[in-house]
């Protein structure tokens, strides 16, 4: 799960969508994708945890290819860190920032041992606490574990947010606010999979899809035309 750039975006200004459009908006991608779910590999909300840690600047596909090999030898808190970093490290170490993120999940699985008896906290403010654990990775944790509505801010997010005009933001934190402030009751559990999934298959980054997307007569986005498909 890739981290957005903070600073201004070049959508950033559009016109916001009306309640009406943002509940036709997200009723359409509904209708597309009844039952969303993350692409990350898991068992265990302590599974969720290490992948989730682990998909920081990575793709969920390189994650998936990891966690395949590490859960069957080390999938709780007492296994990875008895296989301590070094154990640890040719798992991941395909993946980026993997000697930060191996030496952030033995820290973590230490303190979820000595402080929450080997269990995944389901408050925000324990899963911040946990080394590696900022409020994106914390806030997909309580949406996937736990099944609170929040709304985790990623690049795919971001991008989505800012083209539609659902809710422009300059940095993450302003595009989280704007997403919660008008995404209807019925939509907040699964808006996060969602957006994520349509911004990473359908409003692409470099060439969003728009001839085939399902919400394009709602987008506030300029550049589309009937060709980005």
């Amino acid at each position: 799960m890739t981290t957005p750039p903070a600073g201004p975006q070049p959508n950033e200004e559009h016109r916001t969508v009306t309640p009406e459009t943002v509940y036709e908006l997200y009723r359409r991608l509904r209708e597309a994708l009844p039952e969303p779910e993350t692409e990350l590999l898991y068992d265990s909300p302590y599974e969720l945890l290490v992948a989730v840690t682990l998909s920081a600047q990575s793709t969920d596909e390189s994650v998936n290819r990891a966690t395949r090999e590490l859960f069957p030898v080390a999938s709780t808190p007492e296994a990875i860190v008895a296989l301590g970093e070094a154990g640890l490290k040719p798992y991941i170490q395909h993946i980026g920032l993997y000697n930060n993120k191996a030496r952030n999940l033995i820290a973590a699985s230490r303190k979820l041992l000595e402080e929450h008896d080997g269990e995944v906290p389901r408050t925000r403010e324990a899963l911040e606490a946990l080394p590696g654990v900022g409020r994106k990775t914390a806030s997909v944790i309580l949406n996937v574990a736990f099944g609170e509505p929040t709304i985790a801010v990623d690049t795919h997010i971001f991008r989505v947010a800012n083209r539609t005009g659902l809710a422009p933001g300059k940095d993450v934190r302003a595009v989280e606010a704007g997403l919660e402030a008008v995404t209807p009751a019925p939509f907040r559990l699964h808006a996060h999979h969602w957006l994520i999934l349509h911004g990473r298959y359908t409003c692409t980054a470099r060439r969003p899809r728009c001839g085939a997307c399902p919400i394009a007569d709602l987008c506030a986005y300029p550049e589309k035309t009937p060709e980005n498909t």
